[in-house]
Formats: C-alpha cells, structure tokens, sequence
C-alpha cells in the first residue's frame, strides 16, 4: 500500500497534479454519498491527471487497498495548521450543538483500515471532544437512574430468581449450603448506560497519556465527570445497550452513547490496543471530516458567547435554512457562514448572494425576525456573511455591518480568523 499525502489548502478547490502516479482512474469520493458533496475527485484532463480538493479532511481510498488519500487541514503559508480541537471545543461547549453534528463527519468502519501516522489521526481527538462535552453536560444535570441487572452470590437469603447451574457450581459442590447465586434488578446508577459512559472515559484517559496537546484541554473535564461515576461499575454487556429506552429528559444519553461506540469500536472494544499509538503509526478507518461544518459551529459558539438567546439556529424557511437569524432590539439580520477565501477580496459569489436573497423573502423567516405585518415584510433586510481570514481577529466585531459588499443593498460581510498550531 502507498500513500498519498496532501496537505489540504484553505482555498476554494486546491488542485494536486497527480499525472506521475499510475492505477488512478476517473472518480469521486462523496461525503455520506451526496451527489454534491465531493471529498475529492480525481479528473483526468488531455495531458494530465489532477486531484480536485475540496472542504474536507481526512483519509479515504482511491485504489482499494493499494494507494490511499490523506488530507491535512493546513493553511496557505506550509508553517501552521488550523487548530480544528481549539474551534471544536469553542462551539461543542453549547449542548445544542450536538443536535447539528450528524453532518460533521463520516467513518467507514466497513472498509479496509488505512495506515498513518498517529499525529495524522484527527478523527479521534474530534469524537473525544464532542462525547466530552456531552458527558459534562450530563453530570452537571445529573446521571440518570434505572433499573440494571445483579447477579450475586447471596448468604443465607434468595432474592429474584435463583440461577440453579452457577449456585451447583460455586456453593453445592463446593459445600457452601447457605448460598444461594441469584439474579434480580436494582434501581440506582448503576445501570449500562453509566457503564458504558464510565468505560469511555477510562479509554479517553488512556488515549490522551499519549498525547499531551490534547490533555490541556480535555482533562479538566475529565477530573469533572469522573467523580460522578464513582459508584459505577465497569464492567460491561454491549449486548444490552440494544435494550436501552432514551428518556426525553436525559436526551444527551442518546448522542453520547452513539459517540461511545464510536470510540469504543475504533479501538476495537479493547483498551489494550491503545498501547498500539506508542507507534509512530495507526490504522484508521477511512473516515473525512466537513471543515465548512465545523467552521459553521464554531462561528455559533462565538455569536452564541456574545448574543445568548438573541441568536437563532437552523431556523426552517419555506425553502431552505439560513445559518443564524439575529434578532436583538437594534438589529434583525440574516447571517451565513462561508468557508471561502474570496471574500478576503473584494469579491463576492452571485450564488451566496441569491441564496441570502431568498432567505430575505422568505416569510416563514420574516416572521421569525419580528416583520409580521405586510407593510414591516416589504422592508429589506440586513444579510451578513461570516469567512476565514488569518489577517482578522479571533472574536466578532463588535459592528457585525461594518464592511459593505459592494454592488449591493444592506449586504455585509465580517471576517474571523481561525485559531493555528505552528507545525
């Protein structure tokens, strides 16, 4: 097998020439197999063979088992990489983010494993923060009770139903009359979804002793939630989380037990194959992430940190959903994200420009700012679209219309720069 290393550039379409390499032909790897969603593409042109980037990260097949893609999230200048850890623990402190995090990534946990360095893992780190969020969620709320199953060698007492084989065994043949095995339910903490909450948090634990970059930001919530699980077991039947009922009040269970699996099956159930990242190598999954996704979360968290409940979220209009409605006293505008380098310029795309059109038309979404009258539903609406530039800063302008589009009525635009690692 052979890998092909591209460092992801944070452009529009980044194109590799590709023409040295044999065995490729003409394809298109789709994130969650959406027509319009192209992780990359190879095109083959008259007297070359390119690969056509575009807003994801990852690893992935282009020739099974032979020849594999890697994509870094790294910036223009080939010194710093984009802190993704940084933005993601910036947005995934809001508990409602989890409920838009479907469309993050994407893991093939049914094709061949990929070999690559263990610093090229950016999978894992991603799944550790976002199940670490939840679970702090979780304590703070309070872990939930339930009814759990005890099988116990009990003394001079029967409680439930007795297991006849196991008492033969361990008390009959070995001349223990006065106990009885026996199985029966208790209500309490202990019950499978706690175990296997606990379980996770014992693998992050270890995962994260091999990477020390990471245990600054994740072990203070660590040392949070694992207090509160103190009188949980570990020991655990996955077979019984088939089993388990979500309760509406604890909804964040049901989100952080499927990122437990994900983190327990990527290291295949076993803690002891975390000792495999004492290699300067790992075997993933082919698995990608949506850097415009994550770019769309983090600038939330920030507009979330500065408005509170003034800012609205994935608002459903008659077509379509804009990014984030702002509706305070002194503004009501329409913003959306773009993870393009264009508008560092002073250019703009038509086609971002009619989307946020249509959002301004759309009456389900006029309402939704306060325009309810006919006469209040005629009046243009301020639209702002947010972008990277590394030349900005970290936190929102304190005018979100400062800067004009040119060419255009009540159109802006805002730049945020995104939070770097030097390699």
């Amino acid at each position: 097998m052979s890998n092909l290393l591209l460092n992801k550039a944070f452009s529009e379409h980044a194109i590799e020439d590709i023409s040295s390499i044999d065995m490729l032909s003409p394809l298109a790897l789709l994130f969650k197999q959406k027509p319009n969603c192209k992780c990359v593409e190879i095109i083959h042109e008259r007297e070359s063979k390119v690969l056509n980037l575009n807003y994801y990260i990852g690893t992935d097949w282009l020739v099974k088992e032979k020849i594999a893609v890697y994509v870094a999230p790294k910036l223009n200048d080939g010194i710093t990489y984009i802190d993704y850890l940084k933005m993601a623990f910036s947005c995934l402190s809001h508990t409602e983010v989890s409920n838009f995090t479907n469309d993050l990534f994407e893991i093939k946990f049914n094709e061949p494993l990929i070999e690559i360095n263990n610093k090229q893992d950016t999978l894992t780190p991603l799944l550790v923060v976002q199940f670490l969020q939840l679970v702090k969620s979780i304590v703070r709320k309070g872990l939930k009770k339930s009814y759990f199953t005890v099988e116990q060698n009990l003394n001079s007492k029967i409680k439930g139903k007795v297991l006849v084989s196991q008492t033969l065994k361990q008390n009959i043949i070995k001349n223990r009359p006065s106990k009885t095995f026996c199985k029966y339910d208790e209500f309490g903490f202990n019950c499978i979804e706690n175990r296997v909450l606990k379980q996770t948090l014992l693998f992050i634990q270890k995962y994260l002793s091999f990477f020390p970059e990471y245990s600054k930001l994740a072990n203070p919530i660590i040392n949070y939630c694992m207090p509160a699980f103190y009188n949980v077991d570990e020991n655990i039947d996955f077979k019984l989380l088939k089993k388990v009922t979500h309760n509406s009040f604890y909804k964040e269970y049901k989100e952080a037990l499927y990122l437990s699996n994900l983190i327990l099956k990527r290291f295949g159930y076993n803690i002891k194959e975390i000792e495999g990242l004492k290699n300067n190598t790992i075997k993933v999954p082919p698995f990608w992430i949506d850097m415009s996704k994550l770019f769309e979360l983090y600038v939330f968290g920030l507009l979330k940190d500065k408005y509170k409940n003034s800012l609205l979220f994935q608002v459903q209009g008659t077509y379509g959903q804009p990014d984030f409605l702002l509706v305070t006293e002194s503004d009501k505008i329409i913003i959306d994200t773009k993870y393009k380098r264009k508008y560092q310029q002073e250019q703009y795309f038509p086609e971002d420009i009619r989307q946020l059109s249509g959002y301004s038309r759309d009456l389900k979404i006029l309402k939704r700012l306060g325009f309810v009258s006919e006469e209040e539903q005629n009046i243009a609406v301020d639209c702002l679209i947010i972008y990277p530039d590394q030349n900005a800063s970290e936190n929102l302008d304190d005018d979100l219309k400062s800067d004009k589009i040119n060419g255009f009525s009540r159109f802006y635009k805002m730049p945020i720069k995104l939070p770097i690692i030097t390699n």
